[in-house]
């Protein structure tokens, strides 16, 4: 897409770029669910229901996961710069308006606006580490821009509930808007504004009917999360997106150009990674999502104290990412990300054996596992798909391996939020028989699920061949394109290198 040297040496080799990037990824994550806690009082304030606040959440997720996999494909066309200004702008705007608004309705645009704009920072996030950094810091990068999602996921509740509790959930929008504003400016500076090689017309229909369905999934299983798969408006939402995926596969066949290309799947390496990103996401969010709820309900601790105790996970993972990424450009691929979905699994374990009255530590311990396991896992995965798409198709490529993803963290939470609540209903032990009486046994079982979830990602994982290393077909590509040159003047490498052979 566009010249690495030139950008790595504008930015001190990649770490102006991260200083961009990290927190950019870190703000908008956390913007997810930074509200959760500060619902109540926002409903109060508005006199709204739960149905109607549950959309200050939904809004802005649905337009999260429609734009990500617009902004990957788009990026194969235009330049990093233009669509990460247009980015935070956008998310700019949105704040303003949830900061300023007079009613729900408003608040409710203005997270749509929002997201429209978040959506896409994490994708290009890893578009611009990818095509941007050298082979040798590519692995950490990732980590990095990684951990940057990570701790953005986990210190989002905590943070939102106490900025919110003490200058007011507007403040937090304020602040999301300074944020910002002061990304803008070093953003234009590090990011190129190189225009990509992609050529041909883009199929903005295919898109949009990608970007319906997998919203509707989203809000489908959000909604089924609140009022189970019986509610109209969940079955119907998801029989909708059946519907918008089907139509979109037949599409993609019958175009000349369509918006995902078929061949990217061909590749053994690239569409197992998308599905290991789906259900690792599921579980790891899930994990996010009822920890905090067992600790509220069964350790009887406040919302706020149950957000504090994830926070030393997200600072762990944060502390490791370099590592983790270095790891990552060293060590086979598949054998990583067994290892990674492995201590995910034995995590969920963990906590289905101790989901109890007991210590709140073994519930720090639990998530600190899995989320050590999921930043492993995602960070390699990524690192290896990256290096496997050819330089025209990292763009799109990557868009749908993130929106994988994130559809994962919309999937995990409604599943398992309809399997605890039938749990408390039907009461009874918990089948792990490990774990100690009554108490939390319906978290107990939902966590065992999300080891079920593991086992079945640990069997499509084991499919991803190893390479003989995974810098390997960078290297070779790089020097194949740079031909009688390359003694010359250093190529720079296209993004990830180029594809090897489809495995």
């Amino acid at each position: 897409m566009t010249s690495t040297s030139t950008t790595t040496e504008r930015t001190g080799s990649g770490l102006g770029l991260l200083a961009v990037l990290m927190p950019a990824i870190l703000v908008t994550v956390a913007a997810s669910d930074m509200v959760n806690l500060m619902l109540p009082t926002i409903g109060a304030e508005f006199g709204a229901s739960e149905a109607e606040l549950a959309w200050v959440v939904t809004g802005f997720l649905l337009m999260f996961s429609v734009g990500i996999p617009l902004y990957g494909r788009i990026s194969d066309r235009v330049s990093l710069r233009r669509l990460f200004a247009f980015a935070l702008l956008t998310y700019a705007v949105g704040s303003l308006i949830c900061a300023l608004s007079p009613s729900l309705a408003v608040l409710v645009a203005g997270r749509i606006v929002t997201g429209m704009g978040a959506a896409a920072i994490p994708v290009l996030s890893i578009i611009a580490v990818t095509t941007l950094l050298p082979p040798k810091r590519r692995g950490v990068g990732i980590g990095v821009v990684s951990a940057g999602a990570g701790v953005g996921t986990a210190v989002g509740p905590a943070l939102g509930g106490g900025i919110g509790e003490a200058l007011s959930w507007p403040a937090l929008f304020w602040i999301m808007l300074v944020v910002s504003l002061l990304l803008l400016v070093p953003a234009l500076r590090v990011l190129p504004d190189a225009t990509p090689r992609s050529t041909g017309r883009l199929d903005l229909p295919g898109g949009l009917l990608l970007g319906l369905g997998a919203g509707l999934v989203l809000f489908g299983m959000t909604r089924a999360q609140v009022s189970g798969f019986t509610e109209p408006l969940s079955w119907g939402s998801l029989a909708v997106a059946v519907a918008a995926l089907v139509l979109f596969g037949v599409r993609t066949v019958r175009v000349d150009q369509p918006f995902v290309p078929p061949s990217l799947f061909t590749n053994r390496v690239y569409r197992t990674g998308v599905l290991v990103a789906f259900l690792a996401m599921a579980v790891n969010l899930g994990g996010l999502v009822f920890v905090p709820l067992l600790l509220v309900e069964v350790n009887e601790l406040t919302p706020g104290e149950g957000a504090l105790v994830m926070i030393p996970a997200g600072v762990v993972t944060a502390l490791l990412a370099p590592w983790i990424g270095r790891l990552a450009g060293r060590v086979d691929t598949r054998l990583l990300v067994l290892c990674g979905l492995g201590l995910i699994g034995l995590s969920s374990l963990f906590l289905s054996t101790f989901a109890g009255g007991s210590s709140v530590v073994f519930a720090g311990v639990g998530i600190l596992g899995l989320s050590i396991g999921f930043m492993l896992v995602m960070t390699t995965v990524i690192g290896a798909a990256a290096r496997e798409l050819p330089p025209e198709r990292t763009g799109v490529g990557l868009g749908v391996l993130q929106g994988a993803q994130f559809l994962g963290a919309g999937t995990g939470p409604a599943v398992f939020g309809v399997l605890v609540s039938a749990r408390q209903q039907g009461g009874g032990d918990a089948v792990n028989p490990l774990h100690p009486g009554a108490d939390g046994s319906a978290y107990s079982d939902v966590f065992l699920a999300m080891a079920a979830v593991v086992v079945l990602a640990l069997v499509v994982a084991s499919r991803m061949r190893p390479t003989a290393g995974p810098e390997a077909p960078a290297v070779a590509r790089a020097d194949a394109d740079a031909g009688p040159k390359a003694e010359a003047a250093p190529a720079a490498p296209g993004p990830g290198g180029a594809t090897s052979a489809p495995r």
